[in-house]
């Protein structure tokens, strides 16, 4: 299926620079977080900035094949590619090794290789391939549950393993689904849940069901035609039933520490002393990151002169909490430069996407947009304190061999789909 690359040479250069930029100026904040002592030596292998240097050559051996590769290569093997993703999931039950309570990587050697993280790649070629096939049509019933089982399955293959950040990930694909046409009551449903939820845990099932009743009835008043009594009354049972089934949820399903972190997010707590208690614990990486954060005020203290950073303040600095290492070091205007950088990648793909010829094209472009979101959003969300605290990596950013290359198949795939595109114009 390999080709001779020079019919393929046309490559959108853009998201190639922008996806460099996160990578280069990523592994020098993983530089800053990680590196001990006043003697620098880029090339130490023993660190996890060596380490990452030697996944970022192993990254542009990955470009040259995934480019390499025939474009319609993707489409035609996405369901072989998906299946052996799944059998790689179901391998962990038997031969995964845990790390931090969550049995997510397979031990080869002396490295670790996390299969959830290309899980999503397969799961976006998968997703792209279904509902690119000329019987389907996202508007009918039957075809939405195929194409939520194909997302469901990894995502509790990946929930078992009790990896609840890249769980949540696989929520980015209802925004796909959208955009083909999925009913809008998907995400008015997704996001009724989503604030029922916060309300019945900040302030209680009663009082939960009685601002929904009120508001549902109002609508109900004002949309008599299109909404009739019977379905309001529905509405108002499932709202119910919903408000009482999250605090069951939260108190006997979700563990200690899942409650602890909610809690916190939402001041549920009232107990001052436990509550001083759960901000030593578990809130202790978000207060020194957000200290870090602070502390970088407008230009940052520069690299390598962070101290919070150098004084290894925040644990998992260099994965989980890169971000606050560019806070403090590089300040308000390195912060600023991420971000934009982060949302240029994204429009760029979003935009490509939409010039796409084929359906499969347009899906997939617009799953690695949506995955790429969530990964941001949640965690620059997190480390500065807008969101629960959930181990979720930045992609290109922090340390990690399997995000980065992961992250890499992701966007690569799309960018050879989209150079097919651009050959056959």
């Amino acid at each position: 299926m390999v080709r001779d690359t020079n019919r393929h040479f046309k490559f959108d250069w853009i998201t190639i620079i922008l996806f460099l930029l996160l990578v280069g100026f990523g592994w020098l904040n993983i530089f800053s977080a990680s590196h001990i002592g006043e003697t620098i030596n880029y090339f130490d292998f023993t660190q996890p900035f060596g380490k990452q240097l030697a996944f970022i050559f192993l990254t542009f051996i990955l470009i040259i094949l995934l480019l390499a590769i025939d474009a319609k290569f993707y489409e035609r093997f996405s369901s072989v590619i998906y299946i052996f993703s799944m059998i790689s999931l179901l391998g962990l039950f038997l031969f995964g090794k845990n790390v931090n309570g969550a049995t997510s990587w397979y031990g080869i050697g002396g490295m670790t290789l996390q299969p959830s993280e290309f899980a999503k790649a397969a799961t976006a070629l998968a997703v792209a391939k279904y509902i690119s096939d000329l019987n389907t049509d996202i508007k009918r019933f039957k075809d939405q549950l195929r194409t939520f089982a194909i997302i469901i399955t990894p995502a509790i293959l990946v929930l078992l393993q009790n990896d609840t950040g890249s769980t949540i990930v696989y929520g980015a694909f209802f925004f796909v689904l959208y955009r083909e046409g999925l009913p809008k009551f998907y995400l008015a449903i997704g996001l009724s849940v989503i604030i029922l939820a916060i309300l019945a845990l900040k302030f209680g099932a009663v009082a939960t069901i009685v601002i929904a009743t009120i508001l549902i009835l109002i609508y109900y008043f004002f949309n008599k035609k299109t909404f009739n009594l019977i379905q309001t009354l529905f509405i108002l049972l499932l709202a119910s039933g919903l408000s009482l089934g999250i605090n069951f949820f939260y108190k006997s399903i979700l563990k200690p520490h899942q409650q602890d972190r909610i809690s916190l997010w939402l001041r549920l707590e009232k107990d001052p002393a436990k509550l001083e208690a759960m901000k030593k614990t578990f809130a202790y990486n978000l207060n020194e990151s957000e200290k870090a954060i602070r502390s970088g005020g407008f230009k940052g203290k520069g690299f390598l002169e962070g101290t919070r950073t150098t004084g290894k303040f925040v644990p998992e600095q260099h994965t989980d909490y890169i971000f606050s290492t560019v806070g403090e070091e590089w300040g308000f205007l390195g912060t600023s430069f991420v971000v934009i950088v982060f949302v240029l990648l994204l429009l760029r793909i979003l935009h490509l996407a939409e010039l796409q010829k084929s359906q499969f094209s347009r899906v997939y472009g617009y799953s690695v947009a949506s995955i790429i979101f969530i990964h941001f959003f949640i965690n620059v969300g997190m480390v500065m304190g807008l969101i629960p605290t959930i181990g979720i990596p930045l992609p290109m950013f922090s340390y990690g061999g399997s995000g980065l290359w992961a992250f890499t198949i992701l966007i690569f795939i799309f960018i050879k789909l989209d150079s097919n595109r651009i050959n056959e114009w």
